[in-house]
């Protein structure tokens, strides 16, 4: 437990690994917590824990609590399940899909994610994975990078309906996206004007990371 402690004072590496999609992945203990990190950015279990939190507090926990089944997109470390099992108190199903088998590994070894019994882990592309599933959703969770970058068929009006297809009545898409220039920033106001308002209600999360934007969208 000595390198817990430590890492009040700095950041201790214990693992790092090669991966074809995220570059690198590393595990870090960080102010007594262990996160996983990609090259350049947080990818479980730090600040990509407290923004994600943030969209489910929004949603409500008793609400979420109600709720039979959700998807998780981008599975990582797996800290968005992790928060809706041990915090929320989440009993019904969660399916997450995740394309790099490293980083599932990684999330067993040192998460113990396998022992979460209500939750199926699926290695997989999201875009095919929701392309090919006839399951419905009651909160669809997309938290899709490889390291700073975010896959262009996320803002794809094809994705963004079929996405919209495997909704629950009254379900939420929570969205976290990354803008680090003033064209990210545009790409998100186009992709929010694809939702009609009379179908679906947004909100831009805004002020949660310098940079992030958490979009969460209802079926209304």
């Amino acid at each position: 437990m000595l390198k817990k402690f430590l890492s009040y004072l700095i950041p201790i590496n214990i693992y790092k690994q090669n991966s074809t999609i995220s570059k690198s992945l590393e595990i870090t203990w960080t102010n007594g917590k262990l996160v996983l990190d990609s090259e350049n950015t947080n990818y479980s279990y730090g600040n990509l824990q407290r923004i994600l939190r943030k969209g489910l507090q929004t949603i409500g926990f008793e609400r979420i609590n109600k709720m039979n089944k959700i998807l998780v997109l981008g599975v990582a470390g797996g800290s968005v399940i992790k928060t809706l099992v041990e915090e929320i108190k989440f009993e019904g199903k969660i399916i997450g899909v995740e394309i790099d088998k490293k980083v599932i590994d990684i999330a067993d070894k040192y998460f113990q994610l396998n022992e979460i019994t209500n939750t199926e882990i699926i290695i997989d592309d999201a875009f095919n994975f929701v392309m090919k599933t006839s399951d419905k959703f009651d909160l669809i969770i997309i938290d899709v990078f490889q390291d700073l970058k975010m896959p262009s068929f996320l803002f794809e009006t094809y994705f963004t309906d079929r996405i919209c297809a495997l909704l629950e009545p009254n379900g939420f898409i929570l969205f976290n996206t990354m803008v680090l220039n003033n064209n990210q920033k545009q790409i998100n106001q186009d992709y929010i004007k694809c939702f009609d308002s009379y179908q679906f209600k947004v909100q831009n999360l805004h002020g949660i990371d310098a940079t992030n934007e958490l979009l969460l969208i209802e079926s209304i």
